[in-house]
């Protein structure tokens, strides 16, 4: 299933937002159709809402009457909706032993024939390389259309790259690829000079608030839905971090396979590649990966798989 902005009444609207915008917000609520309320804003004198569908994980941004919306405490939205994926995967990830590195969601459903590809946009200075997306939609269709793909990405990069970022939500208008945006925060800070413990989101000055909610603003106001998903930036996090990023009511994702550091691919694997490029070697890995798997695809026997229906299916099981 694809994502969508949605009016309660049938009526659709467009993205990028437009207009006055204000008083953006951590919210908590359902819905009269049993949604999860996330985040509230007010735009053009009117309440947005994003949601997510508890049971498929999909995300949707919804214009909705009072009467239509019941602000409720995250522990009553957890006693009603206990028994669907997105709760079920949230207190799972609540259970994890918060380890520096890695931590989060690293592989989703085992039975599947595939993967979940996830691509990083880390802030840089050099362009999208554009041929991984070329290669990647000539490989799987017409086997798989529009191709599902999941991209984490950062304010200072869509800041700094809009004609790539365009060219991006053009695959998607196209009907080429189906994606799944990730918040990967608004800096994306690092210092080289700096350990693990106290580097990127660790870092003694970061306010994660901003981190966490100016990208997800930075994100709609460009036209693009976030997902549920997060993902720290070098994957690096610890308990108490991972911890208030679960209480956005955000699956934090890590990976089981970075191509760059020669760790392959299993089923349900969340594969992770670099399109920002700064790292060529996983891309080079990528794209022989595919020519290596080309029967496979044409077979259908190896696939591409959407981040959502892949947790959702897990947590189902």
């Amino acid at each position: 299933m694809r994502r969508f902005g949605i009016l309660l009444f049938g009526l659709f609207f467009s993205l990028p937002v437009l207009g006055q915008w204000s008083s953006y917000k951590v919210f908590f609520g359902t819905t009269t159709d049993r949604q999860i309320l996330l985040r509230q804003w007010s735009q053009n004198g009117q309440w947005r809402y994003w949601a997510v569908n508890p049971i498929t994980l999909e995300t949707a941004i919804l214009a909705l009457p009072t009467a239509s919306v019941r602000a409720l405490p995250w522990s009553k939205i957890e006693q009603q909706f206990q028994q669907t994926p997105y709760i079920r995967a949230l207190q799972a990830e609540r259970n994890r032993d918060g380890s520096l590195q890695d931590a989060g969601i690293e592989r989703a459903d085992t039975t599947e024939r595939g993967f979940s590809l996830t691509i990083d946009l880390c802030p840089s200075s050099k362009p999208l390389i554009r041929s991984v997306f070329e290669q990647l939609i000539a490989a799987f269709e017409p086997e798989e259309k529009p191709v599902p793909v999941t991209i984490t990405i950062t304010g200072l990069w869509m800041q700094s790259h809009p004609q790539d970022l365009a060219y991006l939500k053009g695959l998607v208008s196209r009907g080429d690829l189906a994606i799944t945006w990730v918040n990967h925060s608004f800096h994306h800070r690092y210092d080289s000079r700096l350990p693990l413990p106290v580097n990127f989101l660790l870092e003694a000055a970061t306010n994660l608030n901003d981190e966490v909610l100016l990208n997800e603003q930075a994100m709609l106001k460009n036209g693009l839905v976030p997902s549920i998903f997060f993902r720290f930036p070098g994957l690096v996090s610890d308990k108490t971090v991972f911890d208030r990023i679960l209480a956005f009511g955000l699956l934090p994702i890590g990976s089981d396979a970075w191509l760059a550091k020669n760790q392959q691919p299993k089923q349900g694997s969340l594969v992770l590649i670099h399109a920002n490029g700064n790292e060529l070697l996983g891309i080079a890995d990528f794209i022989r990966l595919i020519q290596q798997k080309a029967v496979s695809i044409r077979n259908k026997t190896w696939l591409l798989y959407e981040l959502p229906a892949s947790v959702a299916d897990s947590e189902k099981r």
